[in-house]
């Protein structure tokens, strides 16, 4: 199907409440059959998950992960509605998903696009609009160029619009709404933190030369002071002398 119009995609997030974003992807999958396409977002669990998105999550659990050779260390929180579903395997599981997700995503820096502040968005808009390959087109389709370009660069931002490392035709956020409708409680990726080592720490600066001869042992050699030697003092031989005949 060439398009979808923005009234189907109303039209299917209406009944079925879930994201304007799954709900035109499900029509996409469709050819636009609205009843197929609803069956579509109940498999993916996307339908349900829609529903529970308004009720509090204030259980969960913090979650740390270390990366091979210790490197890399993660922290994430992630919420959900109960104790009870925040100390089931499969929610575990996710939070150890998520948070090796972090590990592999060094440009991610919010949880999503909305967490990003306004004034980044204007930076990168600023940065865009005076590009050398825009300079001859019209407002209009500059306009529409750089908004493309800015979206892209915000998801490039965001861990919930990542493909998710385990299988990259799903996001984050489609995993964590496939856990919801699994575990049938609201979940929410609340926050993370991302430790590279030696990361902010000022390393000394060494020149190829000077390493070099630090590695080779190569040292610039002291002139050797000769001690001088003091000259002997002369021995005076003996000789005996001449005795006196006596008369």
């Amino acid at each position: 199907m060439a398009g979808i119009s923005a009234k189907l995609v109303k039209e299917l997030r209406d009944k079925t409440s879930a994201g304007m974003m799954d709900c035109k992807k499900a029509l996409q999958e469709t050819d636009g059959d609205m009843e197929k396409a609803s069956e579509w977002l109940r498999q993916k669990g996307i339908t349900s998950a829609g529903k529970k998105e308004s009720r509090v999550a204030s259980e969960g659990l913090v979650h740390s992960y270390i990366h091979t050779g210790g490197r890399v260390g993660v922290l994430v929180e992630i919420n959900c509605e109960t104790d009870f579903v925040g100390r089931h395997e499969d929610f575990k599981q996710l939070a150890q998903d998520v948070a090796m997700q972090i590990a592999a995503s060094p440009n991610v820096e919010y949880v999503r696009i909305e967490d990003i502040p306004a004034e980044i968005a204007e930076s990168e808009k600023s940065v865009e609009m005076g590009r050398d390959d825009l300079g001859n087109k019209p407002d209009n389709i500059k306009e529409k160029i750089v908004q493309g370009r800015i979206d892209k660069r915000l998801k490039e931002l965001s861990l919930v619009d990542q493909p998710f490392i385990k299988d990259q035709n799903i996001t984050v956020a489609e995993l964590v709404k496939q856990s919801v409708a699994k575990l049938g409680e609201n979940i929410q990726i609340r926050r993370f933190s991302r430790f590279i080592l030696g990361e902010g720490i000022e390393k000394e600066e060494v020149s190829f030369a000077d390493e070099v001869a630090a590695q080779t042992g190569q040292q610039e050699k002291k002139p050797e002071v000769k001690e001088e030697k003091q000259p002997e003092a002369k021995k005076q031989d003996k000789k005996p002398g001449k005795k006196k005949k006596k008369k």
